[in-house]
Parts: structure tokens; sequence; C-alpha cells
């Protein structure tokens, strides 16, 4: 029974101690300061938003991270609030074990930018809109024209067929909406226009003219074409 007893209290104690380290441990732990932020960018390497802009918002109205203590963190609100910028798709942050605030930043892609009677917006791979950068501009078709909520998601799936295509995003660099629906589009290297028609069997009509330009191009052709007509999906009809 004796050995019983003290067995019982040698857990009871160990299991004390162990409860009292790990308290004091965690409590010096969130008194320390933070040593600094940092802010890193997946993906593409072209910024959107500045790493100073993402900074400002993690370490909200102090001077430096290092005024920031840990037990002043709330990490779900610093995460909410860089989610929150208009040019970021998703974000993730954490302190890691050396005391370094880091913002991990997806940001949003534009695939075409957009003039309308309101201005210019870039519409972003999910088929929002997304505002221009002050800090970069990107390279994508310029569209102009009828774009409104009947055609939009036509129109989303044909834009986002053309960033996803090498060849068609190296080349189209213009789309005119007409009140009727058919589309214009321009190629970067050569003045002819091409007839797309309304966006529908997109994925043939792109096929074709894939087809139609590495033919023209063996031929050296192209230049004396003024117009390609990709309305008809059995055939591309060319205008000199």
């Amino acid at each position: 029974m004796k050995i019983f007893k003290w067995t019982t209290i040698r857990l009871l104690l160990m299991f004390g101690i162990i409860v009292f380290l790990f308290a004091f441990t965690s409590k010096r732990n969130n008194e320390r300061k933070l040593l600094r932020s940092e802010v890193v960018f997946s993906g593409d390497n072209n910024l959107f938003v500045r790493p100073e802009t993402v900074n400002k918002l993690l370490i909200e109205n102090k001077t430096h991270a290092s005024a920031i203590g840990k037990d002043g963190l709330d990490l779900n609100k610093l995460e909410k609030t860089v989610k929150g910028h208009k040019l970021v798709d998703d974000a993730e942050v954490y302190v890691t074990i050396d005391g370094v605030l880091k913002a991990v930043v997806k940001q949003k892609v534009p695939i075409v930018r957009v003039f309308d009677e309101e201005g210019s917006f870039y519409i972003d791979s999910d088929g929002n809109r997304m505002p221009l950068s002050p800090v970069y501009a990107a390279r994508v078709p310029l569209v102009s024209g009828d774009i409104d909520g009947e055609n939009q998601a036509d129109l989303h799936g044909l834009f986002k067929i053309i960033h996803e295509d090498e060849f068609l995003k190296k080349n189209i660099i213009g789309i005119t909406v007409s009140p009727s629906g058919s589309l214009k589009m321009l190629n970067r290297n050569f003045n002819y226009e091409i007839d797309f028609g309304k966006p529908i069997n997109v994925k043939t009509k792109f096929r074709n003219y894939k087809a139609f330009f590495q033919k023209a191009a063996s031929d050296s052709t192209l230049n004396q074409y003024k117009k390609i007509n990709l309305k008809f999906t059995q055939q591309v009809v060319c205008t000199k």
C-alpha cells in the first residue's frame, strides 16, 4: 500500500512539474518580441503588390515587427486582412520557431485587361474583376466592347483558353466584343483581323485557326491576308 502511494505521489509530482514547465515556457515564449516580418510570394515573379504593402498589413500600426509581442498577435485576423487586399488571391500567415512573422502570398492572376465606360480593369483567372496595379502592368490581351452578365461567363471561358494556351497567349493581343456578341481579334505580328463570331465552339475555332496559321506560315502567305473568318467550324475563310 505504501509503495502504491509513493508511486502515485511521484507521478503526481512529475505531472505537476511538467505542467509548470510547460506553462512557464509558454508564458516566456508569449512575452517575447518578434524578430522581424517577412513576405514571400508564391507563383509568378511579376509582383502586382509590393512586399512593403503586405508588410504594413502584417505589422498594422506598429513601426516594425520587433515592437510586437507574440501574445498580442491575432494570426487569423492578420491572415484575413492580407487576403482582403484586392490584388491578393490567398495568403497564409504564421510565426516561425525563430520568431519571424511570415506571410506566404498568392497573387491574383490577370488574364485580360478590359476597357469600358468605367475605365480599365483586369479579369482574373476566376472570372472576377481585378484592379490595375500601380507596380506592374500585365501583358495580356486588351478587351473592349459590350461585356455584361449575359455573356460574361462565355467570355471568361474564352479568355481562359487563350491564357492557358502558349500559342494563343503569345499571339492574340486584342479582342473587341460587338453589341451582337460577335468577337473580332488581332494578332500580335500580323495586320489581319480575325472574325471569330460568337464565343461558341471555341476550342474547334481555335484549333482551326492554329492549323491555318501553321500552313500559312510555312507558305509565307500570312502577310497577304486582311481578314481570317473563323465563324464556320468546318473551314477557315480568308480574305486578301
